[in-house]
């Protein structure tokens, strides 16, 4: 592995050419993998940067024993892409071939050697869970109904057509054919229901062709479809500590999930809620949240907002004066969720009060909009993917890749 980190440390330093190598390279080579990739530039600019975050991190796991079930349960969930054997043969070729390029002279017979044998077990290890799987490449829902809050927030009510197996607090890749090659990641807002429905909600990124069309076009009836469940910001109650809950924004989804299975079956615990939001009118659930709130005695609530007139980066301020003025952090479990930045600071100021970083959970999103909590596979590392979430078994994103990803 040494030789691997050494030689990294070179194409470090030519990153943004490795990785225009990379694609020029591949497109060059295999003319028709160009289709399942992002048509606009801006898309693809975005994706070469993906590609190397995720290239640093896999570089740096390669010895962590739970990578390889992971990839394994990547490669399963990467079949919505349509990626063969054949596929994975060309992204190896085309990713010697750059880094070969990057090194200079420092690409050696031996390094050449362990970098092949490296990316033959991740490709081995995503083929052999894609052919394991017995679940479908993806799930196609219906969509039943389409609420609005304002301009910038929807949630959306599907209906898959077989029943799709998550966790309250987990997300899921989700895919539109009016916004064609494209895949994001949202969190599911329900605990499992009879019906089998569930609500994705969907806050509109500035540039984002999907979330835009989800929150302004989709119309009840139109088909959507959607990936394998994934996440670990998922409830921990063998654990038998007192939870508190911190959402900003639309990070109010999974938290809204796992309350739901909490209010199905009562915790020991009181339950402490932090809801995080740019003004008043982006507390899109409160009507629910205070409805919880009368009748669930065991679950306390905290709204922070800026002030009337005042910068919503006040909001950030106000809840670390609030988490300041809370005791009891390091017999906490917490979950974070909302914006990337947001989540990095409030885990520092929870770890700066006490909180066991151990039991601080969550799954990141970058700055560009998606989540960051696991290596990406091929699809996420090659394909049109930058919402996909980085690998995290512990359910944290790893410090250090922070936001800008």
């Amino acid at each position: 592995m040494r030789i691997l980190k050494n030689s990294f440390a070179v194409v470090e330093r030519r990153a943004e050419h490795a990785v225009k190598f990379f694609y020029s390279h591949l497109f060059w080579h295999n003319p028709g993998i160009r289709e399942m990739f992002p048509p606009s530039f801006a898309d693809m600019e975005r994706q070469r940067d993906r590609l190397f975050a995720a290239l640093t991190h896999v570089v740096s796991h390669l010895e962590d024993p739970t990578l390889l079930p992971y990839l394994r349960d990547l490669g399963r969930d990467h079949r919505k892409f349509l990626a063969g054997p054949e596929h994975y043969t060309a992204v190896g070729a085309s990713l010697l071939a750059a880094l070969a390029e990057a090194s200079g002279e420092a690409w050696t017979p031996e390094v050449e050697k362990a970098w092949g044998e490296a990316y033959q077990v991740i490709a081995d290890a995503m083929t052999d869970g894609a052919a394991s799987s017995e679940d479908p490449p993806w799930w196609d829902a219906e969509i039943v109904r389409h609420l609005q809050y304002g301009r910038d927030i929807a949630v959306l009510t599907l209906r898959p057509h077989q029943r799709l197996p998550y966790a309250p607090g987990q997300y899921v890749s989700v895919s539109s054919d009016r916004v064609p090659t494209t895949w994001r990641t949202y969190s599911l807002g329900n605990a499992p229901r009879a019906d089998l429905t569930l609500d994705l909600h969907v806050s509109r990124i500035d540039g984002g062709r999907l979330s835009s069309h989800l929150v302004n076009e989709a119309q009840p009836g139109e088909l959507l479809r959607l990936g394998a469940a994934w996440g670990g910001m998922t409830l921990r109650r063998d654990a038998g500590r007192p939870v508190s809950f911190i959402a900003a924004g639309t990070g109010w989804a999974p938290v809204r999930a796992m309350l739901e299975d909490l209010v199905h079956r009562p915790p020991e615990h009181d339950v402490r809620l932090f809801v995080v939001a740019r003004d008043q009118a982006h507390l899109y659930d409160r009507p629910l949240i205070e409805d919880l709130r009368r009748h669930c005695p065991w679950l306390a609530v905290t709204y922070i907002t800026p002030a009337p007139g005042r910068h919503r980066n006040q909001a950030t301020d106000r809840l670390a004066t609030a988490l300041s003025n809370r005791g009891l952090w390091p017999h906490q479990d917490v979950y974070v969720s909302g914006p990337p930045a947001f989540i990095d600071e409030t885990a520092y100021l929870l770890e700066e009060l006490g909180a066991d970083p151990a039991r601080i959970f969550y799954d990141a999103v970058p700055a560009s909009g998606g989540p960051r909590s696991r290596p990406l596979g091929f699809g996420e590392w090659f394909l049109n993917t930058p919402d996909a979430h980085w690998y995290n078994p512990a359910g944290r994103a790893p410090r250090g890749t922070g936001p800008g990803l």
